[in-house]
């Protein structure tokens, strides 16, 4: 009904949940920090200045927006995001979490499969301000933070 992706869209969310690698710099296997039944949680290949290292949740099946998202996918979500949220307060020693979530161009979606993205947040740290600022990192770069929140996830309860 509301979607916008080419015809012949190949879908870089889709291929992360299917384990197939992307061209780099773009989300590698070793960017994934958690993996259910319904979704997959992964350090972005995209950061703002001052939060590096968020997560973003997908589903494991593709739908391209929240329109779509059956609502047991989205219960999943928000229970992964909370799990995540928790790491990340843990793992980066950040002062809150933001979550970011949108459809269509005009909602800022350039990513054709539904997502979630969980920001570390820091007093003062302009994530909506920065946005244009925004840049693709190389997977040495998150590594480190991939590595962190594997470390801590593997203490916790499944999701």
């Amino acid at each position: 009904m509301h979607n916008h992706a080419p015809e012949s869209y190949d879908c870089p969310f889709c291929d992360v949940v299917r384990g197939v690698p992307r061209p780099l710099p773009y989300t590698q296997l070793e960017d994934i920090v958690r993996r259910g039944e319904l979704v997959t949680a992964f350090i972005s290949s995209c950061w703002w200045p001052n939060n590096p290292g968020h997560v973003v949740i997908v589903p494991n099946e593709h739908f391209e927006n929240l329109y779509e998202l059956p609502a047991h996918y989205g219960a999943a979500i928000h229970d992964m995001s909370r799990v995540i949220a928790l790491a990340l307060k843990a793992v980066c020693g950040c002062d809150g979490i933001s979550t970011r979530q949108h459809n269509e161009p005009s909602g800022g979606q350039d990513v054709w499969h539904y997502h979630l993205q969980v920001f570390p947040r820091y007093m003062d740290d302009n994530l909506y301000v920065l946005t244009p600022e925004r840049r693709t990192t190389t997977p040495e770069e998150r590594r480190p933070y991939a590595e962190r929140l594997r470390a801590f996830l593997t203490q916790q309860p499944s999701v």
